[in-house]
């Protein structure tokens, strides 16, 4: 037995699953999860030493890699003055004023530790100050595990949600709209119908919980005019995102101007972080200045400010972000001359650096068309990947990412791997897909 075995048998008496959050537990792949000991640039290492390339990077936020001596530097320094205070600092300051001027709408924050914080105070703001109720979300998009947001649509084009997760009470899903991604028509006829009751519309400008799919411009276009239209606001979920494709938000390459936008994992650089800002009249509804309460004990830590900090700093170099689209688009066309080589139903979709490889005949452009990417099929694939020494998103339905530290020989390294993982997969096909045990 593997000493990640042992661990995993120990932590399943401990955790629910025995694990912190659900996807780590392997569950659409199968098999047991490699409890990671260390890592460094782009690669990790688990219990038994074995390594791997990583395209996780902690599900987006290590784009500098594992270990950037920058930000390990600066965090260090802080933390020894003291790990938490509870009261302002100046590098919680330094980090805001970095964040609002590199997007264009935001001119106030609030940080906050989480994802989900962000996403959870953003919709109770944009509530208090349209003083409705109803909010819009897009199937397939995950904002967190706020009660309002673990909702999936029911029957029809355009319904009320329906809980995704017991525990959800179905007076607080009613107040969910779904409609599909990428379907400006829908949105539409949503405004016609309901437009005056909804306090906003949530939307990742390119979702990555579905996979990676980039929304096109009508449906983004749309969603913007309907909600000025009828006095909704428009929040933009760049929790993935933010700072992950340019310095800033993909906002600003895709032209759209939210209201409001939420942050998180690269802003910490590897650290719990989230935020959510916007416009003044809008912000300054929050306590203390105004009536929306949102507190946290933790929220702007300092040793996560400083990691933020650091990494920012790095990405404004002249050319992260083309070299960082070179190298992705590098290891795209691999995988994807691979999967055509080997007569393989693969399709990559890519925004820079974070792209998914859907097992599908047709286009994923919503979560209807990525449901029926073929599972079994990346779960193999999935196993094979991690025998190479990939380490990938244990889910059809994930982004995986790349780093500054993919450099030319790693991303070449990594192709090579993609293909012989592949070349099996196809194998495994031609012999009737027998059943697999990883």
């Amino acid at each position: 037995m593997s000493r990640s075995e042992e661990l995993y048998k120990k932590a399943k008496h401990i955790f629910p699953g025995g694990v912190s959050s659900p996807v780590r537990a392997f569950g659409a792949v199968g098999g047991t999860p490699p409890f990671i000991d260390r890592g460094d640039g782009a690669r990790i290492w688990d219990v038994d030493q074995n390594d791997y390339i990583d395209f996780v990077l902690s599900y987006g936020p290590h784009i500098l890699g594992h270990n950037d001596p920058d930000v390990l530097s600066l965090a260090c320094d802080v933390a020894r003055k003291g790990l938490s205070f509870g009261a302002p600092t100046e590098i919680e300051l330094q980090l805001g004023e970095m964040i609002v001027s590199a997007f264009p709408c935001i001119e106030r924050l609030r940080f906050v530790n989480s994802g989900t914080e962000a996403t959870m105070s953003a919709i109770r703001l944009a509530r208090a100050f349209t003083g409705r109720v109803k909010i819009l979300k897009f199937e397939g998009a995950y904002h967190g595990h706020a009660d309002s947001l673990l909702v999936k649509a029911g029957s029809g084009g355009a319904t009320f949600g329906v809980p995704d997760s017991e525990g959800v009470p179905d007076a607080i899903a009613r107040e969910t709209l779904t409609l599909p991604y990428n379907d400006a028509q829908a949105v539409r006829d949503l405004f016609d119908r309901e437009g005056d009751s909804i306090a906003c519309a949530i939307v990742e400008p390119v979702s990555g919980n579905m996979g990676v799919v980039v929304s096109d411009d009508e449906f983004l276009r749309e969603v913007r005019t309907q909600t000025e239209r009828h006095g909704a606001l428009l929040i933009a979920d760049e929790i993935m995102t933010g700072f992950r494709q340019t310095y800033g938000g993909v906002q600003i390459l895709l032209g759209l101007e939210p209201d409001l936008t939420t942050l998180g994992k690269i802003i910490g650089g590897g650290l719990p972080v989230g935020a959510y800002g916007g416009t003044g009249d809008i912000m300054k509804k929050i306590a203390p200045e105004g009536p929306v309460y949102q507190a946290g004990t933790l929220s702007g830590n300092p040793v996560a400010m400083a990691s933020g900090v650091a990494t920012l700093r790095k990405l404004k170099t002249p050319a992260t972000y083309s070299i960082l689209e070179e190298k992705s688009r590098k290891l795209a066309d691999g995988i994807s001359g691979a999967g055509r080589a080997y007569g393989l139903p693969l399709r990559i979709n890519r925004m820079g650096s974070m792209m998914t490889l859907f097992f599908s005949e047709n286009p994923v452009t919503d979560w209807s068309s990525a449901r029926k990417a073929d599972t079994a099929l990346f779960r193999h694939f999935f196993q094979e990947a991690l025998k190479e020494g990939l380490y990938l998103p244990p889910s059809q339905f994930e982004a995986f990412f790349l780093s500054t530290r993919h450099d030319d020989a790693i991303v070449s390294e990594a192709t090579e791997k993609f293909q012989r993982s592949l070349a099996r997969t196809r194998d495994w096909i031609d012999r009737g897909r027998p059943e697999s045990r990883p």
